[in-house]
């Protein structure tokens, strides 16, 4: 079966780094990568901060934020809240996430990252898991 493995070009709304308002603990971010690396910080007043950055500069500022104590023990289930709130917040591309079908999801990446995507091939692909996820959601409502 063909599989999407690369959330690039026509499937780069798939991508944390996509252009779209999601709305997420009270507050409005402008893509999904800046709404999860927010959800890191210890104090609410610090994820502010993220609601005008550009999802490389998110990226960057999660890596300096002090780290809420149970952050590994939630970061699974805060992705699956924000992909299902960029989803059902942005009909648009909730109807092209449903078009694909049954068709696998996998975030084939070439920066290492084997926890959210995969490396050729290799890795725990939880970002297309969630996706595939919301989908399912999605196309039974």
């Amino acid at each position: 079966m063909k599989k999407i493995d690369s959330f690039r070009g026509e499937y780069f709304f798939l991508s944390n780094f996509y252009i779209a308002p999601v709305k997420y603990n009270g507050l409005t971010y402008q893509n999904n990568e800046a709404a999860f690396q927010a959800q890191k910080c210890v104090d609410k007043k610090d994820c502010e901060a993220f609601t005008t950055m550009s999802p490389g500069d998110s990226k960057r500022a999660g890596r300096r934020v002090s780290l809420r104590k149970d952050w590994e023990q939630v970061k699974y289930d805060i992705m699956l809240d924000i992909v299902r709130a960029k989803f059902s917040q942005n009909p648009e591309i909730k109807e092209k996430l449903i078009a694909t079908g049954n068709t696998p999801l996998e975030e084939g990446n070439t920066w290492g990252d084997r926890i959210w995507g995969t490396v050729n091939g290799k890795g725990a692909n939880n970002l297309g898991k969630i996706l595939m996820k919301v989908r399912e959601e999605l196309a039974e409502n």
